[in-house]
């Protein structure tokens, strides 16, 4: 969904292949819940007390799914309706995602004792000049909420120091984001926004035997990733039915969120460094000391191994694992020094013309060995993980 004309474009990151209603019957469709051993997690934590702005195409609270889980929140779309508004079903399916609970064979939540705060934005555009606005707007309002997770399955393929701006602010305010990596990696694999700057952390998507998927992008150079291949979602405006088939980097980004969610709920006393660093230290190759992997970070999530294990050392409170800085109070711009040219002083993950990006048709796994670099998928824990990477301290 195109949204910047002439400069970039705004998607959301989660596609199909030739999808299928699926009705109701939507759980026995997610084979990532036994992956991850969600039955036994619920057993110590279901994301209760937790809350999580979903930046998306709006919330409709009114499926059986997210009754009684949605919060009061924003619209900056500039879009007739309301956060209840969602003509594409997508922020819909985000949200059950991470806390649906599953009535009548609606998704259930991998976090389904969370709560939803919905924060609507364009992700059609209107005016090229402005169109920027809503979701900079929609970061930002995410930051004032009282949400400790801010999630987005959203991108851009051009980098704007607005926007850099808004993501800066919310990790100050001690939010934890998560952003969609996106979904060109078979195609154009340029870097995705907000996910490629360090402040955010970046999902990839993973495949039911735990291979990247290799719509999967890896410019945006991904923290982690998660399920996202054949998630069931909604499709049609009037949520009639779910589709099977889809495939992105929304639903891992999503997924992401929603195990966060787990680890906050049991651990409240943690800051969101500790969250984020706890789901690093636990993913992809528990203790190994390797470096991240340009295709998934540092492993597919796997909250389990801290839930049920009692692994991962949360460590320093106030230093991010992103950047192995203290991002300390809110600075003017003007103090600020950059070292990419940013405004907010906060260098890029990575640097990137300026160009259009649509969202991405396919649906195939990465093959893994021999493509590009090479990437060794180890088993573990139901999910294979490929080498992690660590991501530089921009």
């Amino acid at each position: 969904m195109a949204v910047l004309a002439g400069v970039g474009a705004w998607t959301v990151c989660l596609s199909a292949l030739t999808p299928s209603a699926v009705a109701q019957d939507a759980q026995s469709q997610q084979w990532y819940l036994k992956a991850m051993q969600a039955e036994k997690m619920w057993e110590v934590s279901t994301g209760k007390g937790v809350k999580v702005a979903v930046v998306d195409s709006g919330i409709d609270s009114s499926t059986p799914s997210l009754k009684g889980q949605v919060l009061p929140g924003k619209d900056v779309s500039r879009l007739p309706g309301s956060t209840e508004t969602d003509k594409t079903g997508h922020g819909t399916t985000m949200a059950e995602l991470i806390a649906g609970t599953g009535k009548s064979g609606s998704l259930k939540g991998l976090a389904p004792d969370a709560k939803i705060i919905p924060i609507r934005v364009s992700l059609k555009g209107t005016d090229g000049k402005t169109s920027w606005d809503p979701i900079i707007a929609g970061v930002r309002a995410a930051a004032d909420t009282d949400a400790q997770i801010i999630s987005m399955s959203i991108g851009n393929v051009a980098p704007d120091p607005h926007l850099l701006d808004a993501v800066k602010y919310a990790a100050k305010k001690g939010k934890l984001l998560l952003a969609s990596a996106g979904n060109d990696g078979a195609k154009r694999n340029e870097p995705n926004y907000p996910a490629g700057y360090a402040y955010a952390a970046g999902v990839a998507a993973t495949d039911e035997s735990g291979k990247v998927a290799d719509f999967s992008n890896t410019a945006s150079r991904p923290d982690m990733a998660a399920p996202g291949v054949n998630i069931p979602s909604w499709c049609t405006e009037t949520r009639e039915d779910y589709c099977s088939g889809r495939n992105g980097t929304s639903a891992a980004a999503a997924l992401a969120s929603a195990s966060a969610a787990l680890l906050w709920s049991k651990h409240p006393d943690w800051t969101a460094n500790q969250v984020l660093r706890v789901l690093l230290k636990t993913a992809g190759l528990q203790g190994k000391n390797v470096k991240p992997s340009k295709y998934i970070g540092y492993g597919s999530v796997r909250p389990r191994i801290n839930l049920l294990e009692g692994e991962g050392d949360p460590g320093d409170p106030e230093i991010s694992p992103l950047t192995n800085k203290k991002l300390g109070p809110p600075a003017k711009k003007s103090s600020d020094s950059s070292e990419s040219g940013n405004a907010d002083g906060a260098p890029d993950k990575v640097k990137v013309a300026d160009s259009a990006s649509d969202d991405d048709e396919g649906s195939a796994v990465l093959p893994v060995i021999g493509v590009g670099a090479g990437v060794v998928v180890l088993a573990g824990g139901g999910f294979a993980f490929a080498r992690m990477r660590r991501k530089s301290g921009t």
